[in-house]
């Protein structure tokens, strides 16, 4: 299967995922609200180019806002964490690139630890960015952290026990073109 297929596959799963599942789940608490269609912009290749995944990261938060009537909520968080995605690689990455040759982030190629870290910072920004978006100031420091926590709580929940229960078969980075 192609790179490009996969991925449109990925795009409409997660996508379909958040809007016909996890949107209609009663909320757990005002404080909960479960998402998992980032991952698809985390688990982009390596090669993406910045441009393409700011691109890409906005059509992804676009398509979700559309179908959440949230006018351009989603789309600003992210393309935030398409932009950062490069630097936080770049620094879990190991410094000796024989050693890094897969071809997109996951447990199997950066390791667990790295990419639990990786994944982490990526949620954090996308959550507290976007909550601060909804409500536009930090009246209640407190009730915003809470709902950054909880929300990146669950999301990780999600985002591991889909690591685990669906493993990725990897492919190898080669030298031909």
């Amino acid at each position: 299967m192609s790179e490009l297929l996969k991925n449109i596959i990925r795009f409409s799963f997660f996508l379909l995922v958040q809007v016909y599942v996890l949107n209609k789940i009663p909320h757990l608490h005002r404080f909960i609200t479960p998402y998992i269609y980032y991952l698809f912009i985390l688990w982009l290749p390596f090669s993406v180019s910045r441009m393409g995944l700011l691109i890409i990261g906005f059509f992804t938060g676009l398509t979700l806002d559309y179908f959440m009537m949230t006018p351009g909520l989603h789309a600003a968080a992210c393309v935030l964490i398409a932009y950062v995605r490069p630097f936080v690689i770049h620094i879990l990455s190991p410094k000796d690139i024989a050693a890094f040759t897969y071809r997109e982030p996951s447990p199997k190629a950066m390791g667990w630890t790295p990419y639990a870290v990786y994944v982490l910072i990526l949620t954090v920004l996308h959550h507290g960015y976007m909550v601060m978006l909804q409500w536009l100031n930090f009246g209640r420091f407190l009730d915003f952290i809470i709902k950054v926590i909880a929300t990146t709580g669950i999301s990780m929940l999600l985002i591991f026990t889909i690591e685990l229960l669906y493993p990725r078969k990897l492919k190898f980075r080669t030298n031909t073109a």
